[in-house]
């Protein structure tokens, strides 16, 4: 037996991390696992974080008091919003990172973060009394006692690399696999299956001609994932560069298919329908005359470029076949081949809305084991699971962010309500109310929640407030700034595009018109005062949020309606020791799901595929019943 720890976390990849940090930062003594203690915070796969949906994970990581946001400032060396031209609960940024400064960076935090220690070592599994956590096993024959775990496993557990009809175990290429803790979970009565997913082969720069390749830059002025982040980009930004597959690639795929292991049925597990690989994408749609690339350079003191939208496990000669077709890269040089990982997870059913098992008490998991995909969903799950291993170690509720509160609502809620099949990855639209969700305004919904559960540090807590009251002030200055209906005022809003108007309205009025913005009101005739506090929420940096609450008021206020009504229904709690069989009135498949599931709430059971209205109304019979039993005089 050795030293004893509150938490322990297994994996210290993006979950394990930010479940580390979250532990140790809110008061723990934490123990962060690791088979290889150079890869702590390593990019397996791609080296960019952010992207649709998966950039508001990243801003909600930050306004709890998470590391990932600050990370990637620190270490970008491209960033960009996306679909700016779209609505504003669309909007999403995304990184590139320096791969190895991504990495330097977190395992400098994660080893200098006081309450927490690293330990290099593999762990074969726990020791469970009375249906609780009380230790975890490694293969060197510790027994390190814990009162919480979280597994944050990765790709790691029972991984297997295929390279064509070539395959090993690896929890990914160069790095063993965690194979006797698959057998734990499995011996112990958890819901085990198979997943896969796949990278690309990294490819030498100076063996690539960019001379005709269309040309991506960052954006400026700068912009950052952590609202604590300011100023200029931290490193040189580095450009991305686009190319296609063509009809030559296609005919090199379909050459070398037989050799592929997903063809060839050797990988049994599930890959992701919304990253599939380049000979799934040259298969499933022979109609599609070409594929984008994106040509992404791995660090500013590296050669290594990533591919991305070249995911495969063909052997290394179709991939060296596939990639001189393509245009740019007819001489390029593979320094590290492509390759398909399957690996196990857990159904996570089998999760409570806190990331705790429902088998095992103190067990928490988090990220891929889960069965999701990517680094930002991983970060989010370990992030939510180290906050409530800290919470369940001292008798707290834990914390629950429900739907209309975050895009980390949705992603948990999707998994323990729906389980998945395949690997989840989450979008704007699996949010109902996207539009209340915005990456925008990540910290107004959580910094409160990261501050007051003692995890958001009190710097951070100060400057949203300031944020906050830069917001209230700038829309009192629109909302009560006057505009009369003179001939200078309709003759300068006509010079802007917009009609003329009748009557005194105020500035904020104004702005509800499309066409108009803030800048706008620059033409318009105010007196100095007025146009210097219009200057003001210009150069304040809150001028995007002021307008997007004023433009948009209308259907942030029914959104408001609809999530009134929503909590409604997550209000009504079902007890946990409900026997679904002794009610009258549900079919045996809805008591099959609910028996299942375990929902939390009649909001959750009404989720529930296959529930139907009639089941809801059978529940919501049932709590009346409960409430007049416990409270016979109606008090």
């Amino acid at each position: 037996m050795t030293e004893e720890f509150d938490i322990a976390i297994i994996g210290a990849g993006h979950a394990g991390c930010e479940a580390a940090l979250a532990a140790a930062r809110m008061g723990c003594k934490t123990l962060l696992t690791v088979i290889n203690a150079d890869t702590i915070g390593a990019m397996s796969c791609n080296p960019a974080i952010g992207g649709l949906a998966k950039g508001h994970l990243v801003r909600e990581i930050d306004a709890l008091g998470g590391e990932m946001a600050k990370n990637i400032d620190a270490t970008s060396i491209q960033f960009r919003r996306l679909n700016t031209s779209k609505g504003p609960a669309v909007r999403s940024s995304r990184a590139q990172a320096d791969r190895l400064l991504y990495r330097l960076r977190m395992k400098s935090v994660v080893e200098n973060q006081a309450n927490l220690t690293v330990k290099q070592t593999v762990v074969d599994g726990f020791v469970v009394e009375n249906g609780q956590i009380v230790s975890i096993l490694t293969s060197l024959d510790e027994e390190i006692r814990t009162k919480a775990v979280v597994v944050a496993t990765g790709t790691f557990l029972n991984g297997l690399v295929h390279i064509g009809l070539k395959n090993f175990p690896a929890g990914r290429l160069g790095d063993a696999p965690a194979k006797k803790l698959s057998v734990w979970f499995k011996e112990n009565g958890f819901a085990v299956g198979r997943m896969k997913t796949g990278t690309v082969p990294r490819l030498a720069a100076h063996s690539i001609d960019y001379s005709e390749l269309e040309i991506q830059r960052s954006d400026y002025p700068p912009a950052h994932f952590s609202f604590s982040s300011k100023g200029g980009y931290t490193l040189p930004q580095l450009p991305c560069h686009i190319t296609y597959t063509n009809e030559r690639t296609h005919a090199a795929i379909r050459a070398g298919i037989d050799k592929s292991p997903m063809y060839a049925g050797i990988i049994k597990g599930i890959g992701a329908r919304y990253c599939p690989s380049v000979e799934d994408k040259v298969m499933r749609f022979p109609e599609k005359e070409r594929h984008q690339i994106f040509l992404e350079p791995e660090g500013l003191d590296t050669v290594e470029v990533y591919p991305n939208g070249l995911p495969t496990s063909l052997p290394l000669a179709v991939q060296t076949a596939m990639i001189h077709s393509i245009k740019g890269l007819e001489n390029a040089q593979i320094i590290r081949p492509g390759y398909a990982i399957e690996y196990d997870y857990i159904d996570p059913l089998g999760l409570q809305p806190s990331l705790e098992t429902k088998q095992v008490r103190g067990l928490f998991l988090a990220g891929q084991i889960n069965g999701t995909s990517g680094y930002e969903e991983a970060a989010a799950q370990g992030l939510m699971a180290g906050i409530n291993a800290v919470r369940y170690c001292r008798r707290m509720e834990p914390l629950i962010l429900d739907r209309s509160q975050a895009y980390i609502g949705v992603l948990i809620d999707d998994l323990v309500t729906y389980g998945t099949k395949e690997p989840y990855r989450l979008f704007t639209s699996r949010a109902e109310y996207r539009l209340l969700l915005r990456e925008d305004n990540a910290d107004a919904r959580l910094a409160p929640i990261g501050y007051n559960i003692g995890l958001l540090p009190e710097p951070a807590y100060k400057l949203f407030l300031d944020k906050q009251q830069a917001i209230e002030n700038g829309k009192n200055v629109l909302e009560t700034i006057g505009v009369r209906p003179l001939p200078a005022a309709n003759d300068a809003l006509a010079a802007l595009g917009s009609s003329a108007i009748k009557q005194k309205c105020t500035l904020a009025d104004l702005l509800r018109r499309p066409e108009l913005s803030i800048e706008s009101f620059g033409t318009l005739p105010l007196d100095t005062v007025e146009q210097g506090l219009v200057a003001e929420i210009v150069a304040g940096g809150v001028k995007e949020e002021i307008e997007l609450q004023i433009k948009f008021k209308g259907y942030l206020d029914r959104q408001d309606e609809q999530v009134a009504r929503f909590k409604k229904m997550e209000s009504l709690l079902l007890p946990k020791d409900i026997d679904y069989r002794s009610l009258s009135g549900l079919s045996n498949e809805v008591v099959e799901k609910l028996t299942r599931v375990q929902p939390v709430s009649l909001g959750q059971a009404s989720r529930i595929s296959g529930i139907t209205p009639a089941a809801i109304s059978v529940l919501q019979v049932h709590l009346k019943k409960m409430a007049k039993q416990a409270h016979p005089s109606g008090l």
